[in-house]
């Protein structure tokens, strides 16, 4: 563990201004990068602080607000919490989402200080399924980390207004894999999870997919209700194994 400095800062995505919360580990020469993703809340403290930890690792980790175009947080008129997701996923959709987190690479490669030829992508919950998307699109990431990514948006959260599957692409990655699920998670079913997993080896690239028992949707986050510390602590192990493996 080394000491990080931490920042807001701001970079172009095509006519927008996107703002990412940067963390850099301090004595670390050109260290490898890491975009992350976050999930349908935004750039929340807790989002702010694992950024923190990753960068404490050895990377330059850049957390990409995805809501950077309203404002900085998740759409907030709404009348339940279903429509407060599909609103969160649809403003962070993967067609205005996907571009950024590439934009965001684009400004740590900029700086000269970071190892972007060294990149991966670590993204949760709605950042998750972005993560696969990305992969499957580029070949600038060295590997992808997915923590309960949802294999299949329902209809509400795409803005085709039918099912948008990661399942569907996922055999196109072009990076190493490493994706985690709750055993519990009501949000997405064993099946997607299993189907999934299939895509993704058929890929032909290196895959890891991890199910938890017993945990639910959200569960690495520990300001959550669904927080498991045992799952969180064994995913937090494996991701930093595997981002030492392939970066």
């Amino acid at each position: 563990m080394v000491a990080v400095t931490a920042d807001w800062v701001t970079f172009p995505s095509g006519d927008a201004a996107i703002r990412g919360y940067l963390a850099v580990p301090t004595g670390v020469e050109r260290p490898p990068a890491v975009i992350m993703a976050h999930e349908n809340l935004g750039v929340i403290p807790h989002r702010r602080r694992v950024t923190e930890e990753l960068a404490a690792e050895g990377y330059a980790v850049l957390t990409v607000d995805l809501f950077s175009r309203i404002g900085g947080r998740p759409p907030q008129e709404y009348a339940t919490q279903e429509e407060r997701r599909a609103k969160a996923f649809l403003a962070a959709r993967d067609e205005q989402a996907v571009p950024d987190l590439e934009a965001g690479l684009d400004h740590l490669a900029a700086r000269g200080d970071i190892d972007t030829a060294r990149a991966a992508v670590v993204g949760f919950c709605l950042g998750g399924g972005l993560a696969i998307v990305w992969a499957a699109q580029t070949d600038r990431l060295s590997c992808a980390v997915p923590l309960y990514g949802i294999p299949e948006l329902p209809a509400a959260y795409s803005p085709t207004g039918a099912v948008r599957s990661r399942i569907d692409i996922a055999d196109r990655v072009r990076c190493p894999v490493q994706a985690h699920f709750g055993g519990a998670d009501t949000v997405i079913p064993l099946d997607q999870v299993t189907r999934l997993t299939d895509a993704l080896e058929r890929s032909g690239r290196p895959t890891e997919v991890h199910v938890y028992e017993g945990a639910g949707h959200a569960y690495h986050d520990d300001t959550h209700p669904n927080h498991r510390p045992e799952a969180a602590r064994l995913t937090w192990e494996r991701t930093l194994a595997f981002l030492g493996e392939h970066l």
